[in-house]
């Protein structure tokens, strides 16, 4: 099996990331695994671990020798007890679908894979409330409470392999967040594994719980490093009775910003997402995948879609909104449909870009937050700095929480092109007072340029907080902080 890694090694230097002091895997130390986990779950052959040690765009490889793969708690407190004696170092990993490695290896840690922990222990229909392990797939979980008349609160695009431990522990945010919110407020309870392997059981149901420090926060968006996430409960709002989208054209990103202040003011409570794309985008998609695009062309697509109790109310509220823009210019183009199929076809379109100019060459991907006003401007500014050096440079993302997502296509890795592209990405979000992570995490990639979106009092106490939960810093070791 053949992976096209060019990023590693030249990450490792530029990034000056030196491997520290952790024991190495023995076959003492095997022998334990397997003592507690049964010989099959335990992988130590080359060609087994080789997927575990490569992250999804292929950025990134690893060096494990080992992979566990533990099937509840007792067995992953454990792992973890026994690795903090040795002082092993220990990656967790759920679906490996994140962009900036935070969940494969940086040189021989030992990857804790949850796939097996994908039990769904209790739904309370009433409330809605789901207790579930930690690797259970998104997408089969939303499956399941839908059957039920129910929903996830979080949607994304890696729905059917991403696992919802790896949710919860990278905050990740998703396409409707504008109307269901991020995972600090949908998690009502937590239970993990501390890196001396206590279980801390938070798994409340209560969506009111004002007894003391909210524990649960920090473990979401930690990335793992700080403890092991197993169980979540989750609030799972009801199955909308009416599902609507809209796919519209528009001429210039003004228009984007316009048509979101008018859907907001026209659609209201019922305004579940607002994603924009640009042409190449939307055209990555279309050329790669061979996906088809139910409109012509424009320099701008918008993506609306409602979910309300009423499909005609809904469905005339977004045709009025449509013919409305449609007659003031904003929308050149456009279609609105509440048949599964079509709406299908549309969000196929949008959630594909991520993967479509995979196979073009090396594609830089920057997930940041920028204020709406400005939202757009790098795209403009990266095509214009790289010229030709570049195969593609495209914008999309969540307009709703100021999210856009960055791809930069070139036809393969170079430390000059690298150089040229970063820090400067990140000085100009930081310039505009934004966030150089918004919904991917630090991982591996960012810990040297936390610091354009933290000062360095708030990194203090991040460090102090992982000194405490983790003294001797085997939990992901060399992701989101940086050294000092």
């Amino acid at each position: 099996m053949y992976y096209n890694c060019r990023f590693l090694n030249f990450a490792i230097e530029k990034y000056n990331v030196k491997r520290k002091q952790f024991g190495t895997v023995q076959e003492s130390d095997i022998n334990y695994f397997k003592s507690i986990l049964s010989e099959e779950r335990v992988l130590t052959d080359e060609n087994d671990v080789l997927p575990f040690n490569i992250d999804w765009i292929k950025n990134c490889r690893g060096q494990s020798k080992v992979v566990l793969k533990p099937r509840n708690t007792e067995e992953v407190s454990k792992i973890i007890k026994y690795c903090n004696d040795k002082h092993l170092a220990v990656c967790p990993q759920g679906g490996n679908t994140g962009l900036v490695g935070g969940s494969v290896p940086v040189f021989d840690e030992v990857v804790l894979c949850l796939g097996l922990l994908n039990k769904i222990i209790s739904l309370d229909e009433i409330s809605g409330v789901l207790i579930c392990e930690a690797g259970c797939i998104l997408e089969s979980l939303d499956t399941y409470v839908r059957e039920r008349n129910l929903i996830m609160p979080l949607d994304l695009g890696a729905k059917g392999t991403c696992q919802i431990g790896g949710n919860a522990s990278t905050n990740a945010g998703g396409l409707r967040l504008l109307r269901y919110g991020n995972l600090h407020g949908s998690i009502l309870g937590i239970e993990a594994v501390k890196a001396d392997g206590t279980v801390i059981d938070c798994l409340t149901t209560m969506k009111k719980d004002n007894t003391g420090y909210h524990l649960k926060h920090l473990f979401i968006g930690s990335e793992g490093t700080l403890g092991i996430v197993t169980k979540v409960s989750i609030n799972c709002p009801v199955l909308p009775k009416a599902v609507t989208v809209g796919f519209f054209g528009v001429k210039d990103f003004q228009s984007v910003l316009k048509l979101y202040e008018s859907a907001k003011l026209s659609l209201g409570e019922i305004l579940s997402a607002f994603e924009m794309a640009d042409f190449n985008a939307i055209n990555s998609s279309v050329t790669n995948l061979n996906l088809p695009n139910p409109i012509d062309e424009y320099p701008f697509y918008v993506l609306v879609e409602t979910h309300g109790s009423d499909e005609g109310h809904d469905a005339e509220k977004l045709n009025r909104f449509l013919d409305k823009e449609m007659e003031s210019g904003l929308i050149i183009d456009g279609t609105v449909t509440s048949e599964p199929a079509k709406m299908q076809t549309i969000w196929n379109l949008r959630e594909s870009i991520a993967g479509s100019s995979l196979t073009r060459g090396y594609v830089f991907k920057y997930d940041v937050s920028i204020p709406l006003g400005n939202y757009y401007d790098l795209v403009p500014m990266l095509r214009k700095k790289l010229g030709n050096k570049a195969l593609d440079v495209y914008g999309y993302g969540h307009i709703g929480d100021s999210n856009i997502h960055i791809n930069i296509v070139v036809p393969e890795y170079t430390k000059e092109i690298g150089s040229q592209i970063e820090p400067y990405v990140f000085e100009e979000v930081s310039k505009l007072n934004g966030s150089i992570s918004a919904e991917h995490g630090v991982g591996f990639r960012k810990p040297q340029y936390i610091h354009y979106s933290k000062i360095e009092s708030a990194l203090d106490l991040m460090r102090e907080l992982k000194t405490l939960m983790d003294p001797k810093g085997i939990l992901n070791p060399y992701k989101v902080l940086p050294e000092k």
